[in-house]
Order: structure tokens, then C-alpha cells, then sequence
């Protein structure tokens, strides 16, 4: 069964640990990622972006492939099913169509229509008890064409949309979606504790987990940080795991390749960085 982010990411806030959201993409890394946080009795969030959604045939599919995994799997840890950097009009798709959780990306909007709009969704989903997280300042890098510089959020603007009763808000600071470039300057520390004297107890996103220094996760989620994203770290692993496979050659007798095992490789891979994320992160034994 899903379950809303919002009780999971308090008791995170309160525990000084992050829940990790892990994004999928197919069957494979659903199963991946559901079995490893049963296995670390972890909490976990899946998270599906647009694009992901779209090229799983849509969220209704993708609603119903995770229940039905949850229960085919015996998934007993709270899992939530949550939309990654959704627009409006997505955020609505993903409502009706059975997710616990939703992201409302208005980093983009001016203040004024970010607030509004997401007032408009904070009533539904308080209605029909999903956690909403909104976004202040965009982040760096690229997702599903969406592009942002890393700029880092204003802690006044963040106020205003955490007293809008999100559960959770994003804040910008300094953080990159994507491999992290060798100039990259940090997170800013300075802008978080902003940020959290503030919003007082909202649990904290971070954006852009692959490739962050382990000091920095840890004196983030000092900082208010319950919830961190990862997505790059993932898709490496996999690419990397079954590109080893395929240029080793293990076809079966020459008839090609068996799809289950040509990703099997990538699944145990993404296996191994969620258990090394769940750890840093202290979410394990957390459910």
C-alpha cells in the first residue's frame, strides 16, 4: 500500500536522518530499489518525473505497476509514490491517477503565481491525503529538458510557500541536477540555515544527491534536510554494469541476448547504491 511522504519525513526531521528518493524508470529499477529498503527496513520514495511517466505509457501504469509490486513482493516498509518536478497540469495527471505524493515544481513562476498555484494544490491533497512538496529557487543542471542554473532560493520567498501547508519544501542551494562540475563551489550552507529559521520545522529537500560530498549530506541534514533526491548515481550504475555485461559477451549460444539477464547486472548495481545511499543517508532500520 502507498503511503503519504509526510509522517516518514517528520519522523526523518525529528531522527536527524533523510529518507532517500530513489527515481525509476522500468520494472527493473522499481524492483531494485522496493526490495532493497525492505531488506534495510528503510522507508523509501519513488520518485517518476514527467519524462519517466511518459515512457512508461503514463502514470496510471505506473500507479498500478508499484502497487502490484508492493503487494507481489510483500513490501511491508512505507513506500511513497511521488511526482518529481511536476507541473501543474501534471501534478493534477498524477492525483487522479493514484500517487501518494507529488512534487509542484513552480520554482519558474514568479513568487506571486508559485504561491498561488500552490495554494490551489495544497487544498486537494490535504482533501485526498497526499504530501505535496514545492520548490523555491531553482536547481542546477538538467532534468526532462527543465534546466536551472543552481541559483540559490530567497528564505523570505520560502516562508511564503511554506505557510501555504506544503509538507515539504525544495530550496536551491547551490545544488545541480547531474554530475557535478569540478568548479562547483558547494552547497551553501549559509542559505539553508536562512532558509530553515524560516520555515521552522518543514522538512527540507535536497535536490541533485549524486556526487555531493558525505560531509556536506551529513551537515545538511544537521541543517533541517529529511528528504534527498538521487537519480545520476542510478543511471550510471546500470549503464556502467550493463555495459560490462554486453562487451563481455554472454549471449546464449549465439541467440542473442536474454532481456532478464542482460539487466540483471544494472539491477544489482542500482541495488548496491541504494544501500550505500540509505546508509549515508541513516534512514536504515528507520520503517
Amino acid at each position: 500500500m502507498l503511503v503519504s511522504a509526510k509522517e516518514m519525513l517528520s519522523k526523518a526531521r525529528d531522527g536527524k536522518y533523510a529518507v532517500g528518493q530513489f527515481n525509476i524508470n522500468n520494472l527493473e529499477w522499481t524492483k531494485s530499489i522496493l526490495l532493497t529498503a525492505q531488506e534495510m527496513n528503510s522507508p523509501v520514495i519513488l520518485g517518476v518525473s514527467e519524462g519517466a511517466g511518459k515512457y512508461m505509457t503514463g502514470f496510471k501504469t505506473v500507479a498500478s505497476m508499484v502497487s502490484a509490486m508492493i503487494d507481489d513482493l510483500g513490501i511491508t516498509v512505507p513506500v511513497a509514490l511521488h511526482l518529481d518536478h511536476g507541473t501543474y497540469e501534471g501534478c493534477y495527471k498524477c492525483i487522479e491517477a493514484g500517487f501518494s505524493s507529488i512534487m509542484f515544481d513552480g520554482s519558474h513562476y514568479p513568487i506571486d503565481e508559485n504561491v498561488e498555484k500552490t495554494k490551489e494544490l495544497v487544498k486537494i491533497c490535504a482533501e485526498k491525503g497526499l504530501s505535496l512538496e514545492a520548490e523555491v529557487g531553482s536547481i542546477g543542471g538538467e532534468e526532462d529538458g527543465v534546466v536551472g542554473m543552481g541559483e540559490c532560493a530567497d528564505p523570505n520567498e520560502c516562508k511564503a510557500i511554506a505557510d501555504l501547508g506544503v509538507d515539504m519544501l525544495a530550496a536551491g542551494i547551490g545544488n545541480i541536477h547531474g554530475k557535478y562540475p569540478a568548479n562547483w563551489p558547494g552547497l551553501s550552507f549559509e542559505t539553508l540555515a536562512a532558509v530553515k529559521e524560516k520555515t521552522g520545522d518543514m522538512p527540507l529537500v535536497l535536490h541533485g544527491g549524486t556526487g555531493i560530498p558525505e560531509d556536506m549530506i551529513k551537515k545538511a541534514i544537521s541543517l533541517g534536510v529529511a528528504k534527498i533526491n538521487v537519480n545520476t548515481e542510478c543511471q550510471l550504475a546500470f549503464a556502467a554494469a550493463t555495459r560490462k555485461y554486453i562487451e563481455a559477451g554472454k549471449d546464449l549460444e549465439g541467440k542473442g541476448f536474454d532481456p532478464r539477464k542482460l539487466l540483471a547486472p544494472g539491477a544489482e548495481a542500482i541495488k548496491e547504491t541504494v544501500r550505500e545511499k540509505i546508509t549515508l543517508f541513516g534512514s536504515a532500520d528507520k520503517a
